[in-house]
This record gives C-alpha cells, sequence and structure tokens, in this order.
C-alpha cells in the first residue's frame, strides 16, 4: 500500500486507489468505514478485517464491561458499508466527511489489513508528528547476543 490522494466530487464520491482495490480483489465487494476512535480521520477495512477486530475485543475484555460497551458502540454502531459504482468510488456519508474534516480531496493512507482517509492538511500534521516521535524513540539496533 501507499499514501495516495484523490479528487472528492461533490456527492463526496472517491475513489480507492488502484493499490487497496487489489485487497479487495472485485468491485461486487464492500469496503466497511467508521470514524476512528482517537484521530480526525475515517478508517475503512474490509468486512473480515472488521470481524476479526469484533472478536479480539471480545477475547480481550470482559464482555459486560463498560470498557467493551463503549468500543462497540463507537466502531460497529458507527461502521457502514460502502459499495463500490462501476468506476471503482465509494460514496462517503457526510458524517464521515465533516469528522474528518474532508472536502475536495482526500488522502489514502495504508495500515495493512486496513487504511486510513484523511483531509490533506491534517494528514501532513499527522504524519510529520509521528515521524517525530519515531526520531524521539527509535530503538537503538544491537546485536542479538549484546542484549
Amino acid at each position: 500500500m501507499d499514501t495516495i490522494s484523490n479528487k472528492v466530487d461533490a456527492k463526496g464520491r472517491v475513489s480507492l486507489p488502484a493499490d487497496y482495490r487489489a485487497i479487495v480483489k472485485d468491485l461486487s465487494s464492500e469496503i466497511v468505514c467508521y470514524r476512528s476512535l482517537s484521530l480526525p480521520c475515517i478508517e475503512g477495512c474490509l468486512e473480515e478485517t472488521l470481524d476479526k477486530l469484533a472478536s479480539d475485543i471480545e477475547t480481550s475484555t470482559d464482555f459486560f464491561s463498560e470498557t467493551q460497551d463503549n468500543l462497540t458502540n463507537l466502531i460497529f454502531g458507527d461502521a457502514k458499508r460502502f459499495p463500490f459504482d462501476s468506476t471503482g468510488r465509494i460514496l462517503l456519508s457526510e458524517k464521515l466527511l465533516k469528522h474528518a474534516q474532508i472536502t475536495t480531496e482526500a488522502v489514502f493512507v495504508g495500515k495493512g489489513r486496513k487504511f486510513q482517509i484523511w483531509n490533506p492538511e491534517n494528514w501532513e500534521k499527522e504524519e510529520a508528528r509521528i515521524r517525530a516521535e519515531a526520531l524521539k524513540n527509535r530503538p537503538s539496533l544491537q546485536p542479538k547476543e549484546e542484549r
């Protein structure tokens, strides 16, 4: 995957970059998107990734805990399936676009089995923050036997 910028039309339609479409396999699939819990962006993934997340939450938290309730409400209560049109675009909801402050352009950021969609200016700031943090906390590399 990569970091790719695409135009968003007046109706909120955006093309999924070709590298991202490859993981979907075919345009009869759907992408699931929801508002990020902690960042001003949209989280996107396939249904199977969302299913794995549900399993992980169930096994790592008490089924009746407030933590599990909060996570499942915020993620699954917000998640929506987005089908592709004939040209490989998805129509993002106003709620998602508003949360991510996306108007005319969207930046897709690959994250393994999922991706994020950002306002370009917000992504630029976030990427700078991440790079600064990585440099500050960069682990020193030592040969295995010296550890």
